[in-house]
């Protein structure tokens, strides 16, 4: 008769006996098939955290909240980081957060960085804006982030347009310091950029330009869909645009609840784009729940993808 104490002894034996038996001697397993290539892979979803600053600003969440709620609430991978969630740029602060995101094994795919834009408005000191852009490069190195959003500014004083775009002084001076960060963040395996979503850069004309000039690889763009100006046709096409040169994505809720969504993230796959698909809600209610339904729909487009779908979010209907 089997009992569980001579069950447990022959399971030891046998545990021992593979653990000692030579690598092709194991059945279906060598030292170069280890790597199940069937494996399961994670997708690439994250959400941006300030889809939470309802909480932030109500006392209810800080960043290490933030990051149990990707890891265990969420069950994600990644976690994609908002800077007004940090609440010290000190080292001693950024060591803790480093630790935190080690032991919930999450990743950085993104670090937006607000209030560090590069072309400084009237009321800005110029000094300061460098001194937090090259502070955010640090602390991207030390957190190993993908990538670092930081606006190209500069506010649109009363009487100009974003359509405007920027003057020669203001786009040499954007230009220029976006390739020396860029040059910085390329040498440490990570890419820097601007996003879509306020000032001349949300007109994909501006915007255009601005890619082309700075022309490095340590540069890429946060396309934060929905946010281009124009009609929705306009931001289509804009997407498409600019697909081949996205490093990051925010994908808000309206984005989210639209039967073309499928389509929308489709031109990143066209373009083969490898970073993540992230969340932003911008409510500041219902917070859980509304994030919650963002992720599902991106989760429903990718896993259709996986299974040879076309990213449909309603099949049979």
């Amino acid at each position: 008769m089997t009992t569980r104490r001579n069950f447990f002894k022959k399971s030891i034996l046998g545990a021992a006996a593979i653990a000692a038996a030579p690598a092709s001697k194991v059945a279906g397993t060598t030292a170069e098939t280890a790597v199940n290539k069937n494996a399961i892979q994670p997708l690439r979803i994250s959400m941006l955290s300030y889809s939470f600053h309802g909480l932030v600003d109500a006392g209810m969440m800080d960043i290490f909240h933030f990051f149990e709620s990707c890891k265990y609430r969420y069950g994600l991978d990644a976690a994609d980081l908002w800077n007004g969630m940090f609440t010290s740029v000190d080292d001693a602060f950024i060591d803790n957060v480093h630790s935190a995101l080690e032991d919930r094994q999450l990743v950085v795919p993104d670090i937006a960085v607000d209030g560090a834009h590069i072309m400084p408005s009237r009321d800005d000191d110029p000094q300061k804006l460098r001194s937090m852009q090259d502070r955010y490069m640090q602390i991207a190195k030390r957190l190993g982030a993908g990538f670092v959003r930081f606006d190209a500014g500069p506010y649109m004083p009363e009487g100009r347009k974003e359509t405007d775009g920027w003057t020669a002084q203001e786009f040499d001076y954007i230009v220029k310091r976006y390739k020396e960060l860029a040059a910085v963040a390329y040498d440490n395996g990570f890419r820097i950029g601007a996003e879509n979503h306020w000032g001349p850069e949300c007109y994909w004309g501006c915007m255009e330009q601005l890619i082309k000039a700075v022309d490095h690889p340590g540069f890429g763009i946060c396309m934060h869909f929905g946010g281009w100006l124009g009609t929705k046709e306009d931001n289509l096409a804009a997407e498409k645009a600019a697909a081949p040169y996205v490093a990051h994505t925010h994908i808000p809720w309206d984005c989210c609840e639209d039967p073309l969504l499928p389509q929308r993230l489709q031109v990143l796959k066209d373009v083969n784009y490898s970073g993540y698909y992230s969340a932003e809600h911008h409510s500041g209610q219902n917070e859980y729940n509304l994030t919650g339904v963002q992720l599902g729909k991106i989760k429903a487009v990718l896993t259709s993808w996986n299974r040879g779908g076309n990213g449909e979010l309603y099949p049979g209907r």
